[in-house]
């Protein structure tokens, strides 16, 4: 018979709806009920595109006899980590307390109260690898709770002591934001780069999308840094060439689980493909070079195709695992190739990939760039970049025969934001009025269904929205509106994005006001609250906050929101100098409020006239250049008392809510920026 599970609308619950494990979601229900009978709980955390999540469901929760152990033992909880955050982030932080490593699936013990005294994350079903039995584990942890109950409680207190002091970690730097920091901040960075492979640090690796959107901030900013440009551009090839990206199909998979980016973990999700299809872009705006156009195009292109949803939004994830195994419908055998394809092709392929008689996954290799094409063309003597292309178009229809990852078609809101900024700001470096569309049309979506009863709500399932947003939903969402906002000059969005962060202050600020909460002050209460600091690897909630009143500050022409901002990134500056590969958009954000960009605020009503305005601004006033026009005069003081002049588009070059003298021709525009850059 299906569990309580059978009834949730979360992807990754209804996947063990028919587990013999007596499941509850997280909730008063569960809690009540080990308060009344005394049992500690068992919470177990994943998501829907997770393959150790489901070997740990094959192996032990779809087990009759290991169900009825924690049947028993425990009162059984499962928790969807992409719906409550809030619930992962304060159970992870206290698993990484107790063992001094986290990950998903987390495997969390708790006392009625809610407070964790035990934790682990993947437990397999006889002791392996160093790790135990996940039956003696249960039979462990329940037994301390009836007979070591001050043992426990030891225990919980040391644990909710360390949860406690991250919560509290923000704090005023010591040193002002300015470009000396930056360069520290930037040493550093080169420090722990891997001048190989590209990236930060040993294998795993996981794409450290907001550090290289630092990088593009920085190139830039000082063209001159060819420390940058090395680590991006380096970075960048590596993960172009690896295994971690389809290169048929397009996008990004997790991460790989090698140092060289060759094997990855098969899952897509939103929130990489569209940070890095963003990313992508913005590195071919700084350097011009087509290859990243052309990758931020195929990640964008897939969204499109394969994630986006009826209305317009884009689903959350695409499992890694398939009947036929995990990256099955990814991988290929050299027998597969010979059939599929010609037999010229067919070398080219297995020349380009490396592709060889017995891969190393079960005999199956991942496609992942062995030789440069030009080196293929040179020893086959054929047009081997034509070839390759006519043998993608063969295996991508091959491939779409296979049973296809599952997709978890959940709308999360904050997902969704980033994939509205990486539609946005891509559709206008790609020149893909297409892509703005995609943007429009989502932004739309969400902001019209994922508002309920005033408050911004986290997931979508369909046009019915469900659970308290976090904030990372509000700081992405908001990010969002103000880029697609900058992409249309539609005033729409520039209302909407101050909707979202007027609610982010009042219900997600600290009391001193250098930072935010994850989760609403107005919400459910936890044992503890947490806070969103570091990427990891989506962008951190706290740092994008601070971006976002940067920005909307500055287009507002609200100083007090702009001290806000500056207040944020100064609270985690120190902790980004010490880990400046976690904290990327803290260090984006601390750039913006080092330069102080200007705000182009631009007078008039003719279209034409304020189009190439805007135009001239993009490309003449820096990284962090903003623009308002005339459609927005409601919303901002910077187009108070400054009109257009002889019924002409003008340009108000503005510093806070300081502006130059009036221009009214595109050189003099370029010469005004120029002298703010």
């Amino acid at each position: 018979m299906p569990n309580r599970l059978a009834a949730e609308r979360s992807l990754y619950l209804r996947q063990h709806a028919d587990n013999p494990v007596d499941w509850y979601p997280w909730g008063d229900e569960a809690f009540t009920r080990a308060r009344q009978e005394d049992r500690p709980l068992l919470v177990s955390v994943g998501y829907s595109a997770c393959h150790w999540c489901h070997v740990m469901a094959h192996e032990s929760f779809e087990d009759d006899d290991t169900a009825a152990l924690v049947n028993a033992l425990f009162v059984n909880v499962k928790v969807d980590r992409d719906e409550r955050p809030d619930v992962d982030a304060l159970y992870m932080q206290a698993t990484m307390a107790l063992t001094g490593h986290g990950g998903w699936p987390m495997t969390v013990f708790l006392t009625p109260d809610g407070h964790p005294y035990f934790a682990g994350t993947y437990f397999p079903p006889e002791a392996r690898g160093g790790l135990p039995a996940f039956a003696d584990v249960c039979r462990a942890v329940a037994q301390a709770y009836r007979t070591q109950r001050d043992d426990v409680a030891q225990q919980t207190g040391v644990v909710m002591e360390r949860v406690a002091a991250v919560a509290a970690r923000t704090a005023p730097h010591d040193r002002p934001l300015d470009e000396a920091y930056l360069r520290t901040a930037m040493a550093a960075l080169e420090d722990r780069f891997d001048p190989v492979y590209g990236g930060f640090g040993p294998g795993p690796k996981f794409p450290p999308t907001a550090a290289l959107e630092l990088l593009v901030q920085r190139i830039e900013r000082t063209a001159g840094d060819t420390g940058a440009r090395l680590m991006l551009d380096l970075t960048l090839t590596r993960m172009a060439e690896g295994g971690i990206h389809d290169h048929l199909g397009g996008g990004f998979h997790r991460y790989a689980v090698d140092g060289v980016w060759g094997v990855p973990h098969f899952e897509k999700m939103l929130y990489d493909n569209a940070g890095l299809a963003r990313v992508y872009a913005q590195a071919h705006a700084a350097t011009g070079d087509p290859a990243w156009a052309a990758v931020a195009t195929g990640t964008l292109e897939y969204l499109l195709r394969e994630m986006r949803l009826p209305g317009g939004a884009f689903a959350s994830a695409q499992d890694a695992d398939t009947p036929a195994g995990e990256g099955a419908y990814f991988t290929w055998t050299a027998d597969e190739i010979v059939d599929v394809l010609p037999e010229d092709e067919a070398r080219v392929v297995r020349m380009h990939y490396g592709i060889v008689d017995h891969g190393p996954l079960e005999g199956r290799s991942v496609l992942a760039v062995a030789r440069p094409i030009q080196a293929v063309a040179a020893l086959t003597r054929t047009d081997a970049a034509a070839l390759l292309a006519d043998a993608h178009e063969r295996m991508r229809e091959a491939r779409s025969a296979r049973p296809a990852p599952g997709r978890d078609d959940a709308a999360i809101t904050a997902w969704n934001g980033l994939a509205i900024a990486a539609f946005a700001d891509a559709g206008v470096v790609l020149g893909r009025a297409d892509f703005v569309e995609a943007a429009r049309v989502a932004a739309a979506f969400v902001c019209d269904h994922a508002w309920v009863d005033g408050r911004l709500h986290r997931t979508l399932h369909g046009d019915t929205a469900q659970h308290d947003g976090n904030l990372d939903d509000h700081a992405h969402l908001a990010f969002g509106l103000v880029r697609l906002h900058q992409a249309t000059a539609d005033a729409r969005w520039l209302r909407e994005a101050g909707r979202v962060v007027d609610a982010m202050l009042e219900r997600f600020g600290d009391e001193d006001g250098t930072g935010f909460y994850r989760a609403p002050r107005d919400g459910e209460q936890l044992v503890a609250r947490t806070r969103d600091l570091e990427d990891h690897p989506a962008t951190g909630g706290n740092s994008q906050a601070a971006r976002v009143l940067l920005q909307l500050g500055a287009l507002r022409g609200d100083p007090d929101m702009v001290e806000r901002g500056r207040r944020v990134v100064d609270g985690v500056a120190g902790d980004a100098l010490r880990f400046p590969q976690a904290f990327g958009t803290a260090l984006a954000a601390a750039d913006l409020a080092a330069h102080d960009d200007p705000v182009v605020a631009i007078a008039g009503d003719d279209p034409d006239g304020v189009g190439a305005m805007r135009d001239a601004a993009r490309a003449h006033g820096g990284p962090g250049v903003l623009v308002v026009t005339e459609a927005d005069a409601a919303l901002t003081a910077l187009l108070d008392q400054r009109p257009a002049r002889d019924g002409r588009a003008t340009a108000y070059v503005c510093h806070g809510t300081v502006c130059d003298a009036p221009v009214t021709d595109l050189s003099s525009l370029a010469e005004a920026l120029a002298r703010h850059t």
